[in-house]
């Protein structure tokens, strides 16, 4: 279960306390399947799989959520198909043509017979929130996909107050610095990967590299001529790799060998006890890297009351 992206929020001190035990809330909003007639439902399912009660799992300071949900496949090929049957059939046999109004209760109609053979795809999204210095932490690199988590565990909680990062200190800037010096922190390496793009155009020329040396001439003819780093493949301290946007979202986490043979020295009797394994771990790694991401970039943690 070690999450492979990272889209984060922070929240205050004050609101840590809320999160000490809610499993009673979580439970009112326990994912239940799609109805006949519903596009889509949202809820909470067990974080350590479908054979567990538990809507919490908690490591220490570090609370594991899943969002899940469940969306009806309904592609609009398929109504749109529908709809023109029906609008050829009643203009053949009233010898008129159908009107918007007409057209548009049709429509609904269609959608009415439809919706209850449509299939149902069931996703789930993995939120890890870190009470001691404050951090939610979303499985995925969409934002509106994480705002939709983040939606969730505040209807479930009555109020979750968790805001986007506010970095102190242009991550762009501070990444193109890296890439152009040659000089990062203690710990970070450069990986193979980034994109440059023109800061000023946004219709401008967008450089995508793959497996390549970052400290190419080519890199740096780029940098020269006045492109700034969007997004830039890092490795820190050796254990994890990643790929890092001037949005701060983490794509393409990885963790290294000499992480995941820590697993191999551990006794785990059962699939929970494995997860609950593998979440430790994942958060006693990540802890680091979000701790150094506070240091390099400036991530305020909200102040209380806001």
């Amino acid at each position: 279960m070690f999450f492979r992206n990272l889209t984060l929020f922070r929240f205050s001190t004050s609101v840590a306390p809320s999160l000490d035990d809610p499993e009673s809330a979580l439970a009112a909003h326990r994912l239940r399947p799609c109805g006949a007639m519903e596009m889509a439902t949202h809820g909470f399912v067990p974080p350590l799989g479908p054979d567990a009660e538990a809507l919490t799992h908690a490591v220490g300071a570090s609370l594991l959520l899943t969002v899940g949900s469940e969306d009806k496949l309904l592609p609009a090929s398929v109504v749109n198909e529908e709809l023109s049957r029906k609008v050829r059939k009643l203009a053949e046999a009233e010898g008129r043509r159908v009107g918007g109004r007409e057209r548009k209760r049709l429509k609904q109609e269609t959608l009415d017979e439809l919706l209850p053979r449509a299939f149902s795809r069931p996703s789930r999204l993995q939120v890890w929130l870190q009470r001691k210095q404050g951090w939610a932490v979303f499985d995925t690199s969409s934002r509106k996909a994480a705002e939709q988590a983040l939606g969730s565990v505040r209807e479930a909680l009555g109020s979750f107050p968790a805001v986007p990062l506010t970095p102190e200190r242009s991550p762009r800037q501070i990444m193109t610095d890296w890439l152009t010096g040659g000089e990062l922190p203690a710990g970070l390496a450069l990986a193979d990967e980034c994109e440059l793009r023109d800061p000023v155009n946004a219709g401008g020329a967008v450089v995508r590299c793959r497996h390549q040396d970052l400290d190419s001439d080519e890199i740096r003819e780029h940098l020269r001529g006045g492109k700034q780093v969007f997004q830039l493949g890092l490795s820190f301290e050796e254990r994890i790799g990643f790929v890092l946007g001037e949005d701060l979202v983490v794509r393409k986490l990885k963790f290294f060998d000499v992480v995941t043979d820590d697993l191999e020295h551990t006794q785990a009797d059962s699939v929970a006890a494995e997860m609950d394994a593998r979440f430790a771990l994942m958060t006693l790694e990540l802890e680091r890297l979000l701790d150094k991401l506070d240091t390099w970039f400036g991530l305020p943690r909200p102040a209380d009351g806001h």
